[in-house]
């Protein structure tokens, strides 16, 4: 039999774990995409995978879940709405319905918010980087690959990584770890 005490230090062990994992997946789209404008399924099919789990483990009731879930929906039926015309990437739009079922309603909103102000200094960024590219030390192949290329795409699971990690301590899922 296990105690109130140590069922609530291993529910927080495991909240803190999947919480590590988000930030990790996190980084690792936006490496990938960075690398090869690419975001793997396999990424925002973890996070949706390991969502239930953290949910336990924070202590989520069912209606939490439930707008959890609700939010997923209607962001997933937006990004796709976004990706049809070509205005985003598909593996954008898979990742940020993966991270809108974790923040949630409202915290989606802070999460968007911080995405889209890393979005543009990402924007910001490409298009000085792109002027000086001729006249850094690059091979040239390098550079035809990379985001630094003209016309290349941006990789926004950069921003949409941003976003996440700095909304997430102005979310639920820190608040849940308690002060």
């Amino acid at each position: 039999r296990i105690s109130s005490h140590s069922a609530g230090y291993f529910s927080a062990m495991i909240a803190t774990l999947c919480v590590s994992l988000f930030l990790v997946l996190m980084l690792t789209a936006a490496w990938t995409d960075l690398a090869g404008f690419r975001i793997p399924n396999w990424i925002p099919g973890a996070l949706i995978a390991i969502w239930p789990v953290a949910a336990w483990a924070m202590g989520m009731g069912w209606s939490e879940a439930g707008y959890a879930l609700l939010t997923f929906v209607i962001v997933l039926a937006l990004a796709v709405g976004l990706w049809m015309p070509g205005f985003i990437g598909g593996g954008d739009a898979k990742l940020i319905a993966a991270v809108a079922l974790w923040f949630a309603w409202p915290g989606v909103l802070i999460f968007a918010l911080w995405s889209v102000i890393a979005g543009g200094a990402l924007a910001v960024l490409l298009l000085a980087l792109r002027r000086i590219a001729p006249a850094l030390p690059l091979q040239p192949e390098w550079v035809a690959r990379s985001p630094l290329a003209e016309g290349a795409p941006a990789p926004y699971a950069v921003a949409l990584a941003a976003g996440a990690l700095i909304a997430l301590p102005q979310t639920t899922l820190i608040a849940a770890f308690g002060p």
